[in-house]
């Protein structure tokens, strides 16, 4: 979506579709779940636990932070990545609302 579109919306709407776009790719749930699986920042290399290449691995890893569910410290020359905690309970927050708002009208067709 273009970003004067995105104005169209509330930032509760344009909040959750960036969230369920970062998480919308099988390798970002699957780096997700290795971070929350140690919990505890990952210095080493993600690629042989998800068979991704280095390349693949960075670009997911870019995104799941431009999104804010992670959080990175530079290390030397290394990267170290774990669960941003406060931007997840932000989401828990913003999910939990839109299916309350959806179970509440479960009577249609």
């Amino acid at each position: 979506m273009g970003a004067t579109k995105s104005d169209l919306f509330t930032k509760k709407q344009n909040d959750l579709a960036n969230m369920a776009k970062a998480i919308g790719h099988p390798a970002r749930i699957a780096i997700l779940q290795q971070l929350i699986k140690v919990n505890a920042c990952i210095c080493g290399d993600l690629t042989e636990e998800l068979g991704l290449a280095q390349a693949t691995v960075s670009q997911h890893l870019k995104e799941l932070k431009n999104a804010g569910l992670i959080q990175g410290t530079v290390e030397g020359v290394s990267v170290c990545y774990c669960i941003n905690p406060k931007v997840w309970k932000e989401y828990q927050q913003i999910l939990s609302g839109f299916f309350k708002e959806i179970s509440e009208k479960s009577d249609c067709c």
